[in-house]
């Protein structure tokens, strides 16, 4: 399984991946990671706070934008060689978040792109911003 070749990209082109967030999704990231924060997995500590419950991790999101990079746009073999992110809402279980990657340079001499990276949740708000070079 390969990708597409840098001259089969042109600026314009996305790449979209999609997918609801489960509490399993939540917990897996968390045990992989380490990442135990309660605004993570603690119902009870995040009932009171400012989010109103539990939200998913950032870096989950922002792991969505790597599956686009690597199995959508350019796809298998793409290597990933810097991202910036902004968060800018939660994700919650049960939220439905869609990534996007978006061509902005093609530079066939160095073999690179660079695309603006995005997640938006199911009711179209971007929940993630950023830029990305592979």
């Amino acid at each position: 399984m390969k990708g597409l070749t840098i001259d089969q990209i042109k600026v314009g082109d996305k790449g979209v991946f999609e997918k609801t967030v489960t509490e399993t999704d939540v917990y897996l990231y968390a045990g992989i990671t380490g990442d135990l924060n309660p605004a993570h997995i603690n119902a009870r500590v995040m009932a009171d706070s400012m989010f109103k419950g539990r939200i998913a991790h950032g870096m989950l999101s922002g792991g969505f934008i790597s599956t686009v990079f690597g199995m959508h746009l350019p796809g298998p073999g793409t290597i990933y060689l810097s991202q910036e992110l902004k968060f800018l809402a939660p994700v919650k279980i049960g939220d439905t978040i869609k990534a996007v990657a978006e061509v902005l340079e093609v530079n066939t001499e160095k073999n690179r792109i660079v695309c603006r990276t995005y997640c938006e949740n199911q009711d179209g708000k971007i929940v993630v911003d950023g830029k990305a070079v592979v």
